[in-house]
C-alpha cells in the first residue's frame, strides 16, 4: 500500500467540488421544489391568467415570466459562479410564504398568495445557493412583481384618480390653444362634443405595461444608481402627461374638424400608440441623464452584482442539500394542507333567505327583478334582492343586496367602482360619508346618455357597516382568524336624479328609504357578537 500526500490545494478542491452526479441530484432537487411550487400556489397562478386575458392593462403579464426567464438564462455563467453555501434563512423564507398563502386564502385576496410564491422562489435560492446567489439572481425574480394585478378594489380607486388628473390636464392644454372647453366630474364638455373619461381613458392601461418597462430598463441601464431611481420613478408621471395630451389632441380634433373625428381619434390614440410613444420618452430621459453624469448611453446586463467571487464558500457535499429537502418538505406540506384550509367547514350563520323579503317597507312598494344568468354566474353569490321600491307619487328607488356566505374562494362582492363603469356609467362625484355616527356609505354621482343617478353603497361585513374596501378586507381577514366566518354582502340604493330636481332632493329620497329598510335588512344579514362601524 502506498501512501500519497496530496498537496493542500488539491485536498481544497475536492471538498469544494462536489461530483458531477452529487450536483445532478442537487439541480433535481432544486426543480422538484420549484414544480411542486407551481402546483401547490396553482389556484393563485391561474387567477393570475385569468385577469392577464381578461383585463386589458395586465395583458403584458403573459412577458413577465418569459422575460424574468431570459434575465436569469442570459447570466447563467454568472449566476453558476455565485453558487455558495445554502442558507437555512431559505427554509425560514418559505414557511413566511406559507403563511402569507393562508391569509391570502382565508381573505379571498389573491395578492397575498401570488406575492407568496415569489417569496418562496427567494427561499428556494437561498437554500440552493445562499446569500451571494440570492443577491445575483434578486432583481430578475423581484420583476416577477409586475405580472401581478391589483385587488380589484385597489384598480378601481386608482383608475378614478387617474381618471380625474388625466381630465383636468387634457382641459388645461386644451384651453392652451383657446378652445373653449368645459370639465364636469371627468367629462370634457367640448360644446359639440361631450368626452367622457371613463376607465379605458384612465391611463392604466399604459401606467401599468410601462411600469414593468421602466423596473426592465432602470435594470439594465448602466448609470449611477440614483438615475436609475429617476427613470424608475418617472413612468407614472409620463403616462399621465401622454394621456392628458391625448385627450388635448382629441379636443383639438373636434374643435378643428368637427365631432365625427373624435371616434376615429380616440380609438387611433389608444394602445400600442400611447404606450410606444411613452417608452420613447422613458429612452430619451435615459439618454439625456447619461449625456448630463458624462457617460455614453449603453444597456446591459449587470454581471454578478458586485459579488467577489473569492468570497463565495461552498459547503461540503453532505451538506449542501438538506435546506432544499427542508423547503421541499415545506412545499409539499403546503399542497397537502391548503385544501384543508381552503375548505374547511365555517360558521354560516342562519338567515332568511331573500325570497322572503317583505314587498312593502312602510309605504314603499317593491316590484322585484333577477340579474342576467350570466351575469348571476359570474357573481358567483349565493343569495341576493334585486328590486324598485316605490312610494306614492315618488320616484323609485332601486335596491340591491348580493350575500356570499363564504368569501374564502375568490367570490367576494364586486366593487361598484368596477360595475358601474363596466355599465357603461361615468362616476362625476364621489365621496365617502355618513348616514350618522353609526352608519359609513359612498356616495356617488354617475351619468350616462345625459341621465344622472344617485348612488349609496356600503358593505355589512357580519353586522359591520363599512364604506372603505380596505378595512372591508382587514375585518374579512380577522374575523376568518377568530370567528371562522368570511360571509358578507354588499348593499347598494340607486335613484334617478330628474332634470327637474336637485341632488339633495334625491338624497332626501335615498335616506328616507333607508329609514324604512334597515330594520328588515337586519333580518337577512346576519351579525356578529362585537359588531363594529368602519
Amino acid at each position: 500500500m502506498f501512501r500519497t500526500n496530496l498537496p493542500e490545494t488539491t485536498m481544497l478542491t475536492s471538498w469544494i467540488e462536489p461530483s458531477e452526479r452529487a450536483w445532478v441530484r442537487t439541480r433535481l432537487l432544486a426543480l422538484a421544489t420549484l414544480i411542486l411550487a407551481l402546483f401547490a400556489f396553482r389556484d393563485a397562478l391561474l387567477e393570475l391568467v385569468r385577469r392577464w386575458t381578461t383585463q386589458e392593462e395586465y395583458g403584458h403579464g403573459f412577458l413577465i415570466p418569459l422575460i424574468t426567464a431570459w434575465l436569469l438564462w442570459s447570466r447563467r455563467e454568472a449566476l453558476h459562479r455565485c453558487i455558495g453555501r445554502p442558507s437555512w434563512a431559505g427554509v425560514a423564507l418559505v414557511a413566511f410564504a406559507l403563511a402569507m398563502h393562508f391569509i391570502g386564502q382565508l381573505s379571498a385576496i389573491f395578492l397575498f398568495s401570488q406575492l407568496a410564491f415569489i417569496v418562496t422562489l427567494f427561499g428556494i435560492t437561498l437554500a440552493f445557493g445562499g446569500f451571494s446567489l440570492f443577491r445575483a439572481a434578486f432583481w430578475p425574480i423581484a420583476f416577477l412583481v409586475f405580472a401581478i394585478p391589483l385587488p380589484y378594489f385597489i384598480d378601481a380607486a386608482l383608475s378614478l384618480q387617474l381618471q380625474l388628473i388625466s381630465s383636468r390636464l387634457g382641459v388645461f392644454l386644451i384651453r392652451l390653444l383657446d378652445i373653449p372647453v368645459l370639465l364636469d366630474g371627468n367629462i370634457v364638455d367640448l360644446g359639440v362634443y361631450k368626452l367622457q373619461v371613463v376607465d379605458a381613458c384612465s391611463g392604466l392601461r399604459y401606467l401599468f405595461p410601462l411600469l414593468s418597462l421602466s423596473f426592465l430598463a432602470a435594470y439594465i441601464f448602466r448609470a449611477p444608481l440614483w438615475q436609475r431611481v429617476v427613470v424608475l420613478l418617472s413612468c407614472a408621471p409620463i403616462t399621465v402627461i401622454m394621456n392628458g395630451f391625448r385627450i388635448a389632441l382629441i379636443g383639438v380634433t373636434v374643435d378643428r374638424w368637427g365631432a365625427q373625428m373624435a371616434e376615429g381619434a380616440l380609438h387611433f390614440f389608444e394602445g400600442w400608440v400611447i404606450f410606444v410613444a411613452c417608452a420613447t420618452l422613458l429612452a430619451a430621459e435615459m439618454y439625456v441623464l447619461s449625456r448630463l453624469s458624462g457617460h455614453a448611453f449603453s444597456l446591459s446586463l449587470p454581471e454578478n452584482s458586485g459579488i467577489n467571487e473569492s468570497s463565495v464558500h461552498r459547503p461540503a457535499l453532505q451538506l449542501r442539500s438538506r435546506p432544499l429537502a427542508a423547503c421541499l418538505s415545506l412545499v409539499f406540506l403546503l399542497l397537502l394542507a391548503s385544501p384543508l384550509v381552503a375548505h374547511r367547514p365555517e360558521n354560516i350563520p342562519a338567515r332568511g333567505r331573500f325570497l322572503t323579503f317583505p314587498g312593502a317597507l312602510e309605504g314603499w312598494q317593491g316590484r322585484p327583478s333577477v340579474l342576467e344568468p350570466e351575469v348571476e354566474q359570474t357573481l358567483a353569490l349565493d343569495d341576493y334582492i334585486l328590486s324598485d321600491y316605490a312610494a306614492p307619487g315618488g320616484e323609485p328607488v332601486n335596491l340591491y343586496v348580493a350575500y356570499y356566505a363564504s368569501q374564502r374562494m375568490g367570490e367576494s362582492p364586486h366593487s361598484p367602482l368596477v360595475c358601474i363603469p363596466g355599465s357603461g356609467w361615468l362616476i362625476t362625484h364621489f365621496q365617502r360619508t355618513r348616514l350618522d355616527a353609526d352608519h359609513p356609505f359612498n356616495r356617488a354621482i354617475v351619468e350616462r346618455n345625459g341621465q344622472r343617478q344617485l348612488v349609496y353603497y356600503w358593505y355589512d361585513e357580519r353586522g359591520r357597516q363599512i364604506a372603505n374596501e380596505y378595512i372591508s378586507k382587514a375585518y374579512l381577514l380577522y374575523d376568518a382568524l377568530t370567528l371562522n366566518r368570511s360571509d358578507g354582502a354588499l348593499v347598494r340604493l340607486t335613484t334617478i336624479i330628474r332634470p327637474s330636481e336637485f341632488e339633495s332632493d334625491a338624497d332626501a329620497r335615498l335616506r328616507l328609504f333607508i329609514n324604512a329598510l334597515m330594520p328588515q335588512l337586519k333580518q337577512y344579514l346576519a351579525t356578529s357578537k362585537s359588531s363594529q362601524n368602519s
